[in-house]
């Protein structure tokens, strides 16, 4: 059964328009180190422009001053997000790690291993994220 052309477009043109108009208020990162030694966690979130919507979290008050719409205005496009997320999921695994570290369960040489591969890959899924030819147009239009 072969899928109606016009309806993979219209999919396709939502999907388009919904991340464009995507705002994101805040990035979660969670992350576990196992070791012999023990388990070792750390969990981080960032809050976008101080937003913070939780629910009886800090800012819950913010509906007697601002308006929904405003909340949403001063959120982080989808990109935004990603590279924000990127960051934090490396903090957050370099936070364990250090956990781990200051328990004894790892060396210092290989923290700053898990250092050194943490923050390669980061680079390296920040360069997937933010392609090449978004840096070049950005030099271009200057």
């Amino acid at each position: 059964m072969a899928a109606d052309p016009n309806h993979i477009q219209h999919i396709k043109d939502t999907v388009s328009r919904v991340k464009g108009r995507m705002r994101i208020t805040k990035v979660v990162a969670t992350r576990a180190v196992k070791t012999k030694r023990g388990d070792y966690f750390a969990g981080m979130s960032a809050a976008w422009d101080t937003v913070q919507d939780d629910a009886s979290g800090p800012g819950a008050d913010m509906d007697l001053i601002t308006t929904t719409d405003e909340h949403a205005a001063s959120g982080m496009t989808l990109q935004d997000a990603q590279v924000a997320h990127i960051i934090l999921s490396m903090e957050a695994a370099i936070a364990a790690w250090r956990a781990a570290l200051s328990e004894g369960a790892i060396s210092i040489a290989s923290f700053d291993a898990k250092v050194r591969d943490l923050k390669r890959n980061a680079l390296a899924h920040l360069s997937r994220t933010l392609p090449v030819e978004q840096a070049q147009a950005k030099v271009e239009a200057a």
